[in-house]
């Protein structure tokens, strides 16, 4: 299956609609279940701390789906991405409060490629730092 969006509507410069993710500690727990990562600096502070960090921080596989999830829900199609890649440039520190943290992420077609692909890059940020670098998806339209 392919993206439910034509190559030929699609634009260089096209933006896709950004989306705000929250990311709480509980948040942190279930993805370690799912994941399998429980590694103490995503949920012990005192470990987190004693580490160098400033406090429990996110995942950085779970920022990078977070912020793919801007292009999936954009085609309506996840398998329409056929390559995916950031640079982790900050860590999404995550409070221990009811707020959490909040991943902010801004999406547009920079390229437009061969094979009716296009090249996205994404802009993911939290408390106005950019917590990932580099980050694009190759996306093959209808």
């Amino acid at each position: 299956m392919t993206a439910k969006i034509a190559y030929d509507d699609v634009e260089v410069g096209t933006e896709l609609p950004a989306q705000t993710f929250p990311v709480t500690r509980a948040t942190l727990v279930r993805y370690a279940g799912a994941s399998g990562d429980f590694n103490p600096i995503h949920y012990n502070e005192r470990f987190a701390k004693e580490v160098g960090l400033p406090d429990v921080i996110a995942h950085g596989m779970f920022t990078m789906a977070e912020a793919a999830r801007v292009v999936t829900d954009w085609t309506g199609d996840p398998a329409a991405v056929v390559e995916y890649g950031v640079r982790f440039t900050k860590p999404v520190v995550v409070p221990d409060d009811d707020k959490g943290a909040l991943i902010e992420v801004s999406a547009k077609v920079a390229a437009k490629l061969d094979d009716n692909t296009v090249r996205v890059d994404l802009t993911a940020t939290c408390a106005g730092q950019k917590v990932l670098g580099m980050s694009r998806a190759v996306v093959r339209l209808a």
